[in-house]
């Protein structure tokens, strides 16, 4: 071979080489490895943080599905507490216990129906209005206050009793002398 043969032989081979590279890029624009690898790498990533945030989503809903039901339980209790101590209750915390199971066993009656209930079925759980006062001590026995201590609680209890401005300042000159 001659030196001109070799010349043909390498222009020709270049002539190849840029012609299949030419129909590379016209059959679909190939893209190096190292680069596909890097695509598919970051599409991975992609969707495992599409999976994570996904997790985190539900969390987040059921979430807030308890804190809703919280907030609703926490609604109807105050209601119930604000209808028993209006009506009088003697055990706050035994009728709202029981108020709340009734009111979750039929959910349409209402907090006012479940008071008058309770009033009808469990009347000691609610104060009664005394028609009859009662005395603290009969007239045969005497107090047996004796001194200066004496003095000042029936000056205090008269002070109460009486609601009068003279018995409270008399209460209280006494109890600057005293004390």
């Amino acid at each position: 071979m001659s030196q001109n043969d070799a010349e043909n032989l390498s222009s020709e081979e270049q002539e190849q080489s840029s012609d299949s590279a030419a129909e590379r890029i016209e059959a679909g624009k190939l893209v190096d490895v190292s680069e596909a690898i890097r695509y598919r790498k970051r599409a991975q990533l992609a969707e495992q943080k599409k999976t994570i945030l996904e997790q985190e989503l539900v969390s987040k809903k059921s979430e807030i599905e308890k804190l809703n039901k919280n907030i609703s339980q926490m609604k109807i209790e105050r209601e119930l507490i604000d209808k028993f101590v209006s009506a009088g209750v003697r055990d706050l915390e035994a009728a709202v216990i029981i108020g709340r199971s009734k009111l979750e066993k039929d959910s349409e009656t209402s907090a006012s129906e479940v008071v008058e209930q309770m009033r009808k079925e469990k009347g000691y759980l609610f104060n009664e209005p005394s028609s009859v006062k009662v005395s603290s001590k009969t007239s045969g026995v005497k107090d047996k206050l004796s001194g200066t201590t004496g003095t000042l609680e029936r000056a205090a209890k008269k002070a109460s009793q009486s609601s009068s401005r003279a018995a409270l300042q008399e209460y209280l000159r006494t109890r600057r002398n005293l004390v």
